[in-house]
């Protein structure tokens, strides 16, 4: 088993940046297994969508929605994933979840983020 834990979250306003954080923890077997990391976020009556994913050789892929405004990145030895999201819109408002893969599928229990305009 794999336990996420999210920080980070918060209200901004529109324009500000915010950088959120997930850290993995378990078994040292299982989070070594560990090959992906995301960031989804689920609006209010939407879909949970892919915000950022990133491997363990760093490589990325981003939801076009973000691109140039999100940046993803992992730090390995600490088995965290962390989100540094700037020129944030109101339509970034997310209850945004950290989820990692590998032996298994893991989510984490979210973070809010709220844009205000």
């Amino acid at each position: 088993q794999v336990q996420l834990a999210e920080s980070g979250g918060g209200l901004v306003q529109a324009g500000g940046s915010l950088r959120v954080s997930c850290a993995a923890s378990g078994r040292f077997d299982t989070l070594s297994a560990i090959m992906f990391m995301a960031w989804y976020r689920q609006a209010p009556g939407k879909q949970r969508e892919l915000v950022a994913e990133i491997t363990r050789g760093r490589s990325t892929n981003y939801a076009d929605s973000v691109k140039g405004r999100f940046t993803i990145s992992i730090d390995n030895a600490k088995n965290t994933v962390y989100l540094q999201m700037n020129s944030l819109k109101p339509e970034d408002t997310a209850v945004y979840y950290c989820n990692a893969r590998g032996r298994g599928n893991w989510w984490g229990q979210g973070t809010q983020v709220t844009i205000s305009s």
